[in-house]
């Protein structure tokens, strides 16, 4: 294991960034409606909440346009020399460990994160933080598992056991967003849209393949991490291989709870 692949449990290696572009085209879609619908537009200052090889951050640069801005806030130095080879000049890549470091002191006008807050050990923390950096009335917007059992399938329960155990282990949350909704009341802001994302899927959909690659990356990552061993994850591949073929079979994607909420005044 590199020395940088320590950064995430999920590691920045090669694999790991082209999994996330996939990632990124399968639920584009949904973030733009999400931003849509929180009124970000241009000349709006956006953080993206731990931007990874900055996929969204890029599209939140086309929206905000040239007199916006995007803050793009990652601990990684690979994820971010990634965003920076983009060329953006309405995005400023910032170093930030989101357990530890303040966030700009700049008032923004959004905030967005997508599977951000289940990774952190301090998640109501954070929460605070995004909070003192928008502006009254800014919108924080956030995609985040509030069920990550319901990627169901006999064949694959095992692994999403593993995975959740992994994340957790590292003083993570998969199911973080059952406490983000009550926790921003507490904090300042107003909710003013909360929605569940949830697809049954065959194996011809797209987002089929998001799932198949997070269960190539993700085994191997398992047994990097000494969590699952080289004989269990060539069983665990076998039978979602076999799952993937066989007809009439449907799965259940994890849940994803969207929620947008207004900094009060």
């Amino acid at each position: 294991m590199r020395a940088m692949d320590n950064e995430y449990v999920l590691g920045t290696h090669d694999a790991e960034i082209a999994r996330l572009e996939l990632q990124h085209r399968v639920w584009r879609p949904v973030a733009l409606e999400a931003w849509r619908r929180a009124g970000i537009s241009d000349g709006q200052t956006v953080i993206d909440i731990g931007c990874g090889p900055g996929f969204a951050a890029v599209d939140l640069a086309e929206i905000v346009g040239p007199t916006g801005r995007v803050i793009a806030l990652d601990k990684s130095s690979r994820f971010l020399q990634s965003v920076a080879r983009y060329n953006k000049p309405q995005i400023e890549t910032v170093a930030c460990d989101l357990d530890v470091d303040g966030l700009p002191a700049t008032r923004v006008d959004a905030a967005w994160a997508r599977w951000v807050f289940s990774f952190v050990r301090h998640p109501r923390d954070l929460l605070a933080r995004v909070a003192r950096s928008l502006k009254p009335g800014g919108v924080f917007v956030a995609h985040e598992y509030f069920d990550y059992r319901t990627w169901r399938n006999a064949e694959i329960e095992e692994f999403v056991a593993a995975i959740m155990a992994s994340w957790r282990a590292e003083g993570g949350e998969p199911d973080i967003a059952l406490d983000l909704v009550p926790w921003l009341p507490e904090l300042g802001f107003e909710v003013i849209g909360v929605r569940p994302i949830l697809n049954v899927l065959v194996s011809t959909d797209p987002a089929w393949e998001w799932l198949s690659r997070f269960g190539d990356t993700g085994l191997a990552r398992l047994v990097d991490l000494g969590r699952v061993t080289h004989d269990r994850a060539e069983k665990i591949a076998a039978a979602w291989a076999k799952v993937s073929i066989e007809p009439g079979v449907r799965m259940v994607t994890p849940a994803v709870l969207e929620v947008i909420a207004r900094r009060r005044p």
